[in-house]
């Protein structure tokens, strides 16, 4: 049997401390006349903190869990009852194909830029050839997180490292109550990508890489690929349940496979190769299918030229905006062949050695 091994966060926060980072978020003078008020919240979060009231309302897992009588967050159950509705409906015939359409940018004019991201406007162009092929375009604006309020992405916390059946589909480490770890975008998130038959990401490059929001939600969707479906197994998070049972055999199984991807990333200087092929080797990993060379697209936009005119380099690379066209264009026609049982798999039978 593996062994548990711990101290790295042994140090609890204190009283005092806790209360100087909860006060942090009142600094509006316009709060000056509800100090008590806020003092009286204050006294409540640290108790729930200090009891670690992750999921204070839960229910019974009930029928179909390892153990039906575990008490499990109401707000996962909820969440899990949405992904088996919508992989139900995603596999009947009669189900109108549904493209994901994923703005990768962490930039638009809600907030600091004061201005769209380009990656937004090659979004829509692709959001519109989905939408004249006849198909749904559900267009995900991950830049949310930057400017709405309490639109939140929460970072994976690395629970598959521990052990594969501890990493939950779909995630149960949030919301974490007792830790101000609520607002978690991902729960409607990880409903989007069930529903889609197609996904394209669109994704700028920053400093060689996938912006932050990107990146959340790619770290996030580890449950997808080899999650655990069943907490009451672990009964939540109990470490050395997961490494027995991970110890005794897991198939590692793959939730979103099946599903056709494309890719659309620009850069002004570089790296655009390297995240193309990073954000494409991730998917494949998925069990996703490309839709052809011509669907992973990378490409420079005012290479080495000013920012400041920046979308006017984007209106005069026409060849780019076509290209945009084509990716979604070739989304389109492989979902047409997934749908129909026409797509090509071949190693799609295949019995990987060393399935992780």
């Amino acid at each position: 049997m593996a062994t548990v091994r711990t101290g790295q966060a042994d140090t609890p926060l204190t009283r005092e401390e806790f209360g100087r980072r909860f006060r942090q978020r009142w600094t509006d003078p316009a709060y000056d006349g509800e100090r008590e008020a806020i003092a009286r919240l204050e006294a409540i979060a640290w108790c729930a903190v200090d009891e670690g009231r992750k999921a204070p309302v839960t229910r019974p897992a009930g029928a179909g869990f390892a153990d039906p009588s575990y008490e499990t967050s109401v707000e996962w159950l909820d969440t899990r009852q949405r992904l088996k509705d919508a992989q139900t409906r995603w596999s009947k015939p009669a189900t109108r194909s549904r493209v994901l359409v994923i703005c990768g940018s962490a930039r638009n004019d809600g907030t600091c830029p004061g201005e769209v991201s380009k990656t937004w406007r090659l979004s829509g162009l692709v959001r519109d050839e989905v939408e004249q092929a006849g198909l749904d375009a559900d267009l995900l604006d991950l830049s949310l997180v930057t400017s709405e309020y309490g639109r939140r992405i929460h970072p994976c916390k690395g629970c598959v490292s521990s052990a594969m059946p501890l990493c939950h589909w779909p995630c149960s480490c949030y919301p974490n109550h007792a830790l101000d770890q609520a607002s978690d975008w991902m729960a409607e998130i990880y409903e989007r990508w069930v529903s889609a038959h197609g996904i394209v990401v669109v994704a700028p490059t920053y400093w060689y890489q996938s912006p932050s929001p990107l990146k959340l939600m790619i770290d996030r969707l580890v449950c997808a690929d080899g999650g655990n479906p069943d907490p009451t197994s672990t009964h939540g998070k109990k470490v050395a349940e997961a490494k027995a049972i991970e110890e005794k055999g897991w198939d590692f199984p793959k939730h979103l496979a099946g599903r056709v991807y494309g890719l659309v990333v620009h850069g002004d200087v570089a790296g655009v190769e390297q995240q193309r092929h990073a954000l494409a080797d991730w998917l494949d990993w998925m069990g996703l299918v490309d839709a052809g060379d011509g669907a992973r697209l990378a490409r420079y936009l005012g290479y080495y030229a000013p920012y400041f005119n920046s979308h006017e380099a984007l209106d005069a690379d026409t060849a780019f905006q076509q290209e945009t066209r084509n990716v979604a264009r070739a989304v389109v026609s492989a979902v047409a062949q997934l749908r129909s049982g026409t797509l090509s798999h071949p190693d799609a039978q295949l019995e990987p050695p060393r399935p992780k």
